[in-house]
C-alpha cells in the first residue's frame, strides 16, 4: 500500500481530504517530476489485455479441423501405400497433400497475424487523450500516463479516462450505461454523500470508460489501471472460463453430425469395395482406405478441391490396376 493510496471510499470523503491525501494540489495539479514518478510506480493506466497466444500456438490453431483431421489420415495411409508397394523414389502423393495441408496453414496463420496487426493499428490511431493540470498548465496527455492525483478536466464530449472524485461539476452529466447499464445520463454534484451506495448513485465520483454528455467538471484522479471499476470488471473476466457462445455450440454440433456423416460414407464405400471388389492382399486393403479417405475428404464443403481431384484420382487408378 503506498503513501497516496485510498482507505476509505473516496466518495465518502470530502474532496479537500481527498486531495491531501492524494498529496496533489486542486489548483496546479501535480509537477512533471512527480507525475513520471508515479507513472513508474503504478504502471501505464492501462486495462491489462488477456495473455497473448505465442506464435507457434496460433500456427497449430491452424490444424484444428476437421478437414486436416482427414487429410493428415489421408497422409498416413498414402505413406502406408507407398511403404507396402515399395515403390522407388519418393511419396509424392503424401508429399503433395502435406504441402497443401501446410500452406493452407500458413495462410490462415498469416491472414489472423495481418488481422490482429490491423486492430493494434487502429488502437494505436484512436488512442484517447486526457485533458490535465499539472505544474498549474491544462495539457493534453494520453489516457495511458494518467497517474492517481492528476487533476483532471471534463467536458462535453470527453471520456473518463480514470476514476476520480469531482472537486466541482457545472451541469455535469456523464453516461454510465457501459458501466452500470443506465441508459439515462447521470446527473454528477460534488457534495460528499453521507453513507456508501452503488455505483450508479455516486453521483461525486467519476468513472473509468464513461463518457460526458453534458457540462463541465475537474476531478482528482483516485484510481488508474486494474484498480478502476472497469479494471475490477476486467479481471473478474480474465478470471471466469469462458463458455462457448450459441453460435459456437450450434457450429459444433454441425461439425460433429458432419463429421459423422462424413465417416459413414467413407466405412459405406469401403465396404462396397470390400463386397465387390474383393479385396485380397495388404495393398488392396491399403487402396481402399485410401479411396474411402479421399471420398470423406471430398464430402467435406469447405474441402480443397485440387487436393480432392489428386487423392481420389489416384485411388480409383489404383483400384482400376488391381481389377484389371
Amino acid at each position: 500500500m503506498t503513501d497516496v493510496a485510498i482507505e476509505r471510499d473516496p466518495s465518502l470523503e470530502d474532496a479537500s481530504v481527498v486531495v491531501a491525501r492524494m498529496r496533489t494540489d486542486p489548483e496546479r495539479g501535480l509537477t512533471a517530476e512527480e507525475a513520471a514518478r508515479r507513472l513508474a510506480e503504478y504502471g501505464p493506466n492501462e486495462i491489462a489485455a488477456a495473455r497473448p497466444v505465442p506464435k507457434w500456438r496460433k500456427f497449430l490453431e491452424q490444424f484444428r479441423d476437421p478437414l486436416v483431421y482427414l487429410l493428415l489420415a489421408a497422409i498416413v495411409i498414402s505413406l502406408l501405400a507407398w511403404l507396402v508397394e515399395g515403390r522407388d523414389g519418393l511419396p509424392f502423393d503424401a508429399i503433395v497433400i502435406a504441402a497443401i495441408v501446410l500452406v493452407n496453414a500458413l495462410l490462415g496463420y498469416v491472414q489472423q497475424a495481418r488481422a490482429e496487426n490491423a486492430v493494434a493499428a487502429l488502437q494505436r490511431m484512436t488512442a484517447t487523450t486526457a485533458t490535465v493540470v499539472r505544474d498549474g498548465e491544462r495539457l493534453r496527455v494520453p489516457t495511458r500516463e494518467l497517474v492517481p492525483g492528476d487533476i483532471m478536466l471534463l467536458a462535453e464530449g470527453d471520456t473518463v479516462a480514470a476514476d476520480g472524485r469531482l472537486l466541482s461539476a457545472a451541469t455535469l452529466k456523464v453516461s454510465e450505461a457501459s458501466l452500470t447499464g443506465e441508459s439515462e445520463p447521470e446527473l454528477k454534484d460534488a457534495r460528499t454523500l453521507p453513507e456508501l451506495v452503488a455505483l450508479g448513485d455516486r453521483v461525486n465520483m467519476v468513472f473509468n470508460g464513461t463518457a460526458v454528455t453534458q457540462g463541465s467538471g475537474r476531478a482528482v484522479v483516485t484510481a488508474t489501471g486494474m484498480a478502476t471499476q472497469m479494471g475490477r470488471i476486467a479481471g473478474l473476466l480474465h478470471a471466469t472460463p469462458e463458455d462457448p457462445t450459441p453460435l459456437q455450440r450450434e457450429i459444433a454440433r454441425v461439425g460433429r453430425m458432419l463429421g459423422i456423416a462424413v465417416i459413414v460414407i467413407a466405412a459405406v464405400v469401403m465396404a462396397t469395395i470390400f463386397l465387390f471388389f474383393g479385396v485380397q492382399t495388404v495393398r488392396d486393403v491399403v487402396t481402399a482406405l485410401l479411396l474411402g479417405v479421399s471420398l470423406a475428404v471430398a464430402a467435406v464443403p469447405e474441402g480443397l478441391p485440387t487436393i480432392l481431384s489428386v487423392v481420389l484420382a489416384l485411388g480409383v487408378q489404383r483400384m482400376a490396376r488391381r481389377n484389371a
